[in-house]
């Protein structure tokens, strides 16, 4: 079954609500979607938003990059062969996670449709289905009680709170939550490298007593061996994600003395499902558990990120609301939401199409 066309394009989004994180705010975003037809008609769907503050590749890079010769010259290829041509794409464009996530996604999806199987089924579902939190950016005691409730009404119980600017209102956002609903919910906490150690040592000792799951890049990158000086049960409910793009980092952080009892995987970080397998592949041994995260993006990479979570037994948390902020999204269908539940609908490929 052969490849007979590849066409990429860029769109612009607007978030519904403006979120801040500890050094940036964002009001929109910028997704770079591509498809793969092949001979029958099938079409595979892929797309990425890399983080060019995190990754260095922008979306008007990635769109260049997916109209270029080389990705061109895939059209003739044998889709059953997407394994060897995903490894192609991974050493053409290496450090250049976003293309490599687009033509990763949309050839898993395409083969999918084509063997009509899912790809959480080809893997192999071992987990799942699970709760994702939804993420309430830096705001003040009182905006984030109130999109709490509003979550919560719309039956997510799972919050991730964005902190990072001031350790005091950090603090008191969280043991406020906890008054509010106590049992009844999950926090966690993300800090995008916004602490020193002495101001995380301060949260978790001020928080430790709440339903507090976790805590996410609390250091800056490079700070990674300050964290020994915790205990091991401290550093089980850290998690690295900007410390974590890929197989290498993983190595690296999976020391005997590992600073992270967690692995944040972004499929934007790492190019995509077979990025992602080599992390899990790595935590797995090393008792690292998953926690598979997103930035702003379309429905079509997060469903992918969900089935790749799913074929993993070690995946243990859910952060994947990133399409939930989009005003508008390109495709329909790939997974349902039931209470907080994120579950798949279990169609050939990723199981979404263009709208």
């Amino acid at each position: 079954m052969k490849i007979v066309a590849i066409r990429s394009f860029i769109k612009h989004m607007a978030l519904k609500k403006p979120y801040t994180i500890a050094y940036n705010t964002y009001s929109d975003v910028s997704i770079v979607f591509t498809e793969i037809k092949l001979d029958n008609g099938i079409i595979g769907i892929g797309s990425a938003s890399p983080a060019e503050d995190v990754v260095g590749e922008s979306p008007i890079q990635t769109l260049a990059n997916l109209e270029s010769d080389f990705v061109q010259q895939l059209i003739g290829r044998d889709i059953r062969c997407f394994h060897k041509i995903i490894a192609e794409v991974q050493q053409h464009f290496h450090h250049l996670p976003g293309t490599q996530a687009a033509l990763d996604i949309a050839l898993h999806d395409a083969f999918g449709k084509w063997a009509g199987i899912s790809v959480a089924e080809f893997y192999g579902i071992q987990s799942g289905p699970l709760k994702t939190s939804v993420t309430i950016g830096i705001k003040n005691t009182a905006e984030t009680l109130a999109e709490a409730a509003d979550y919560f009404s719309q039956g997510f119980d799972v919050f991730k709170i964005k902190t990072g600017l001031d350790i005091e209102e950090d603090i008191e956002r969280v043991l406020l939550l906890h008054e509010k609903y106590g049992k009844k919910i999950k926090i966690r906490v993300d800090a995008n490298q916004g602490y020193t150690l002495s101001k995380l040592t301060r949260f978790i000792k001020a928080t430790e007593n709440t339903s507090l799951e976790l805590i996410e890049q609390p250091l800056t990158v490079g700070k990674e061996t300050d964290l020994l000086l915790l205990d091991q049960s401290k550093r089980n409910r850290l998690a690295a994600d900007e410390s974590l793009h890929n197989a290498k980092a993983a190595i690296d952080l999976a020391s005997v003395n590992h600073p992270f009892g967690i692995y944040n995987i972004k499929l934007m970080k790492c190019g995509g499902i077979i990025g992602a397998r080599e992390i899990a592949n790595i935590a797995k041994p090393a008792g690292i558990n998953l926690f598979w995260g997103c930035n702003d993006e379309s429905i079509i990479s997060i469903t992918a990120a969900l089935h790749i979570a799913y074929s993993c037994p070690h995946t243990r948390y859910l952060d994947l609301d990133g399409s939930f902020d989009l005003a508008e999204d390109m495709v329909k269908g790939g997974f349902e939401i039931k209470n907080g539940l994120l579950m798949l609908n279990q169609q050939p490929g990723f199981g979404y199409e263009w709208i």
